[in-house]
């Protein structure tokens, strides 16, 4: 298993309309296509205005295929205009369980 952490620093004062749009419009598309949601965040301190959130997946290849898939999903090409306005910057990173990690 992976997890992918993605981390979204918004412009100032948008976390709250981010959040609220992605529980409308976004989470169920992405929810059903790429599987498995660990967890989504805001932060409180350090680098404000982020949200982070945790995806799991099998392997990378796994990953790629429900990325390409959420990518060809009319509802999610419609909703993703609406929060790019809203993003300042975007960063992924993929992460490898330790050997004697729980998940």
């Amino acid at each position: 298993m992976i997890v992918e952490m993605r981390t979204y620093t918004l412009h100032p004062g948008q976390a709250a309309s981010y959040l609220r749009l992605y529980e409308a419009e976004g989470l169920a598309t992405q929810t059903r296509i790429l599987g498995r949601l660990l967890g989504y965040y805001s932060s409180e301190t350090g680098d404000v205005n982020q949200v982070i959130h945790l995806w799991a997946y099998e392997d990378f290849a796994d990953r790629q295929t429900r990325r390409a898939a959420l990518f060809a999903d009319p509802a999610w090409l419609a909703y993703i205009p609406k929060i790019v306005p809203m993003i300042v910057r975007q960063e992924s990173k993929i992460l490898n369980p330790a050997r004697f990690s729980p998940a």
